[in-house]
């Protein structure tokens, strides 16, 4: 009754544990009975997540976890935004911390003094988009002994701006750096020859990664002279990630000569127009990568995000100079090299006899030839990404499924691609990523997998692949084994109807991310299928999905909307939905849980690109137990906003029936 569910709230929960007396009957023993310093022991073994979930159980769990807080050395939550009121108790007390990660993403320059503080040795702060330079500024002022400092987003919002002062107190105050990552677009606040600024960071310093530089800024720094001389106080970098306007011959010589620790070299960029001849990557700048002999990753990609650029200025001599340059390589990503044919890609891979990773983005004139003789190299390929390359077929898949060690193969947009790949495929017994965006597979190709990879994969996408129905569905979920997979991507599959949601709900898969965006079939049912989903590891309800996209599915209605409340979905952290179903209901949602993160406007949902430096400590949050972070903060609060909601919208439907 409603009466005894209020009782209930308003009633403090006991937590207790059943243990067998002396007599074998059951008996309840609470948890009170037990030392608080015990208690508090176990607790320092938990991360920060799932300690938010004990306090929110019951008193005196909730007090042991408030006195842990006062002296954890972590405090890691990346899978929930926190405002400013609940960030300041949680970690104000606490002198001792040493590592902070979090989602900054309501948090503004209010919160800089209780995010900066002399104890830290880590940062990774996301989502900063509503702090200003200060933030950088009181870091570099107050945490003299940080190692490493990851920021994201910084100033995006509008109003916010970094001054070359903020960068020069960071580099300046923190002398013992040994990762930086600035996850934002310095050159909307640096003019070319403030990279001489760099030259102030920690000779310790061996990780570096940039948001977006200007090529021009970063040859300035690593080619200039002098006390404060970027290419002297960069000599130890081993880790290099930069994104620049445009990939250069200078660019690329400046690293090569300055760099001379280098392991791993990772270039992008995306120009808004097709470079000049003296202002772009040519064979020649391939012929300085690797100088010193150390390097042992290597990814160059230009983007056609903006414009439709490529590298028209390397062929395969350029391919023959960087084999050459490259023979202990053990990754390899090369994107946009559009007169690079099979002879210059097949000459990496037969000169790279440790390359484990061998990624190619769209390479409009790789074709099968180059995977021909695979099996009289000595590689063994862990990893393939082969996207947009548009003449591959099935017969490169066969030979490239010869090796049995593959464990990510990534085929999207090879629109060549059909069911004899996948029977290839299916005997690749250790694969657990397999990307198929775009191809041409049908049903049955995907009934194929059964037969030996299902049970390993972890992650499937088949967007866009058209000839696909509800039959492949039902076939892969049918409840006869116990599978691995967590991340499923059927959007924009015209034929995919409620049947096929309603076969993977059946089978009790415990996923995690399922995109089900531009499937005009799907409907009301699925999500009420999923919301009374049960995995295997938990008996609650819809309690694996942490992303679920739905947005442009045409069944979408108000109703959704019901069972998309608590207490279903009680892990969901991104929902995508179509903001016109009914705007009052999605903003009441959004209220109602506000560290669900609703997107309307059909854009990718997940981890932000910035973040993908860290992606592995979010991943763990998403994995963890169910999340009662947010009821022991908000409590019940909100619940009335929901349905007065609902309300409004059940009355205007009653008044169009009545008209």
């Amino acid at each position: 009754s409603t009466v005894s569910a209020k009782k209930r709230r308003e009633t403090p929960l006991m937590a207790t544990t059943v243990v067998l007396d002396a007599d074998g009957f059951d008996e309840e023993r609470s948890l009170d009975m037990l030392p608080a310093a015990l208690l508090e022991t176990i607790m320092t073994k938990l991360d920060v997540a799932s300690l938010c979930s004990l306090a929110s159980t019951c008193k005196t769990l909730k007090s042991c976890v408030s006195r842990v807080l006062t002296f954890t050395p972590n405090f890691h939550l990346f899978n929930v935004s926190l405002s400013m009121e609940t960030v300041r108790p949680l970690l104000f007390p606490n002198q001792q911390l040493s590592s902070l990660k979090l989602d900054c993403g309501r948090l503004g320059n209010s919160a800089i003094d209780v995010l900066a503080r002399p104890s830290l040795r880590e940062i990774s702060l996301h989502n900063c988009r509503d702090f200003s330079g200060d933030l950088i500024s009181e870091i570099g002022k107050k945490c003299k002994d940080l190692r490493l400092l990851c920021l994201g987003s910084v100033a995006e919002k509008v109003g916010r701006t970094v001054t070359r002062g903020a960068l020069e107190d960071l580099l300046n105050g923190c002398s013992h750096l040994e990762v930086l990552a600035l996850m934002f677009d310095l050159s909307l606040y640096l003019r070319p020859d403030d990279g001489r600024i760099f030259g102030l960071a920690s000779d310790k310093l061996t990780h570096l990664e940039l948001g977006h530089i200007s090529s021009r800024m970063m040859t300035h720094l690593l080619t200039s002279t002098g006390q404060d001389s970027g290419g002297r106080a960069l000599q130890n970098v081993q880790q290099l990630r930069l994104s620049v306007d445009c990939i250069t011959d200078a660019v690329v010589k400046a690293i090569s000569n300055s760099l001379s620790s280098l392991i791993d070299l990772d270039l992008r960029d995306a120009p808004l127009e097709d470079p000049r001849q003296l202002s772009d990557l040519t064979d020649f700048g391939l012929q300085e990568i690797n100088q010193n002999g150390k390097l042992k990753r290597l990814s160059l990609i230009r983007s056609q995000e903006f414009h439709s650029a490529y590298f028209r200025r390397v062929s395969d001599q350029g391919m023959l100079f960087l084999a050459g340059k490259c023979l202990g390589m053990e990754s390899i990503c090369l994107g946009g090299f559009c007169r690079v044919t099979d002879a210059g890609f097949k000459t990496i891979l037969h000169s790279c006899a440790s390359l484990s990773k061998f990624s190619v983005y769209h390479g409009p004139k790789l074709t099968d030839l180059v995977f021909h003789d695979v099996l009289a190299t000595a590689l063994s390929l862990s990893h393939v990404s082969l996207r947009r390359c548009h003449l591959l077929t099935d017969h490169a898949v066969r030979n490239l499924a010869s090796n049995l060690k593959l464990e990510s193969l990534d085929l999207r947009g090879c629109r060549n691609i059909r069911d004899e790949a996948l029977q290839a495929i299916s005997h690749l017994r250790k694969l657990k990523v397999l990307l198929l965006d775009g191809t041409d597979v049908s049903d049955i190709g995907l009934s194929y997998l059964k037969e030996g990879v299902w049970d390993s994969l972890v992650s499937l996408s088949v967007r866009g692949c058209r000839n696909l129905t509800d039959k492949f569905m039902t076939t892969l979920f049918d409840g006869s084994s116990k599978l691995a997979l967590r991340e499923l991507d059927v959007s924009n599959l015209p034929n995919l109807t409620d049947a096929a949601v309603f076969a993977l709900a059946k089978s009790g898969a415990p996923i995690t991310k399922l995109q089900l965006r531009e499937c005009r079939l799907i409907g009301d049912p699925s999500v009420m299928a999923l919301a009374s989903t049960r995995v295997y590891e938990d008996e609650c309800p819809g309690s694996s999905l942490c992303l679920l996209d739905l947005y442009d599915c045409g069944g979408i209605t108000q109703l959704s909307f019901k069972w998309l409340k608590k207490p279903f979905f009680p892990r969901l952290k991104w929902l995508g939905i179509t903001g016109s179903v009914n705007r009052d209901i999605v903003d009441a949602l959004a209220s109602r849980r506000p560290h669900l993160k609703v997107s309307c406007r059909g854009e990718e949902l997940g981890i932000d690109g910035e973040d993908d430096w860290d992606s592995a400590d979010i991943q763990q949050h998403m994995e963890a137990e169910e999340d009662e972070l947010e009821q022991w903060i908000l409590g019940d609060e909100g619940d009335v906003e929901m349905e007065d909601a609902e309300d409004e919208s059940d009355d205007e439907g009653s008044e169009e029936e009545e008209e």
